[in-house]
């Protein structure tokens, strides 16, 4: 059995327990329409969404490599041994801290919050790849969640007009069975773009403590962060059915359809350009984007509002938080 130093065993134990949380509270997205709106029971749709989440995990590292090796200086990063592990204590911290006090939040904008925190108490300003960060980090963060919330309304309003003659008995069933395949697409894609974030992670320590080399993703990581998100997922999805319905508008499966295909576009785009996007957050809008197409009143505006508020504060909140654990971890 390989010499395996301690700090990285946790490390690798953290990024698989991120996964896993990951697919607990992000992947029921996709299980909360197929159930709010009476597609599928409740058991059937977790197994679903845990099984094409895994699929997806196995597809492409883009995403992987960006966070290993984009967001900051290689030559910053060869010599930090606790970045990664800094990086996912900020993100997991603040995660925790949103779950304590029930508010939406994001794993991703925790894990980039925690990444930059550590990275900058590790090297300084300079460490940061600035050029990337605006690039695959900021503009994504703006656009997708734009783009999911566009898209949505857009595809509401054409099927709206296309439908207008058909038999509201028959337009329910034939989106109740599209809505099937939307959620799985959104499960498959969620786990080839949220999965390779822990993949990233790890990657990042392995090169740190010098076991592989720059710009490799071993296969084996890729299995054990899809299988521990595909796991998650079955763990948490009936939990995340229970707490988190989305009731910023009465949903109907035409809703579902359109919300889960447009999350689904979204998140492929972004991962074939090895963006690291929010999910959740593509997922919010776009039902938010769908509910509006309806009438703008029918959209409960301060459910939206306050999840971007808490989005919004989850980098800063998380770099503040990676920062102390890298200089603590640095003393020990």
């Amino acid at each position: 059995m390989p010499d395996l130093p301690f700090f990285l065993i946790l490390t690798l134990l953290l990024a698989l327990f991120f996964a896993f949380s990951n697919g607990a509270r992000d992947s029921g997205n996709g299980i909360t329409t197929l159930v709010s709106t009476r597609v599928m029971p409740p058991r059937l749709a977790v197994m679903l969404c845990a099984g094409m989440n895994l699929l997806g995990a196995l597809l492409g590292t883009e995403v992987a490599l960006t966070v290993a090796g984009g967001l900051a200086r290689m030559e910053a990063m060869a010599d930090c041994r606790i970045l990664a592990l800094s990086a996912l204590a900020g993100a997991m911290i603040w995660n925790g801290v949103t779950r304590f006090l029930d508010l939406p939040s994001s794993s991703f904008h925790g894990l980039i919050g925690g990444f930059c925190g550590a990275a900058v108490a590790c090297s300084g300003w300079d460490a940061l790849n600035y050029e990337v960060i605006f690039r695959k980090v900021l503009l994504p963060l703006f656009f997708s969640p734009l783009g999911g919330f566009l898209l949505s309304f857009l595809l509401m309003a054409v099927l709206v007009r296309l439908c207008l003659d058909v038999q509201p008995r028959w337009g329910d069933h034939l989106f109740r069975k599209l809505q099937i395949a939307s959620s799985g697409f959104m499960a498959f894609f969620h786990g080839m773009n949220d999965a390779q974030k822990a993949m990233g992670i790890i990657t990042l320590a392995l090169f740190a403590f010098q076991r592989i080399p720059v710009g490799e993703v071993s296969c084996w990581v890729r299995i054990a962060c899809a299988s521990a998100m595909a796991l998650g997922t079955v763990y948490g999805g009936l939990k995340i059915i229970r707490t988190r319905n989305y009731s910023m508008f009465e949903m109907e499966s035409v809703h579902g359809f359109v919300s889960g295909l447009s999350t689904a576009t979204v998140t492929l785009i972004a991962s074939l350009c090895g963006a690291p996007i929010s999910t959740t957050h593509v997922f919010a809008l776009a039902i938010v984007g769908g509910g509006s197409s309806k009438r703008l009143s029918a959209v409960r505006w301060g459910i939206a509002r306050s999840m971007m508020v808490v989005w919004l504060l989850t980098i800063p909140a998380a770099a503040m938080v990676g920062a102390l654990v890298f200089l603590a971890l640095e003393m020990i």
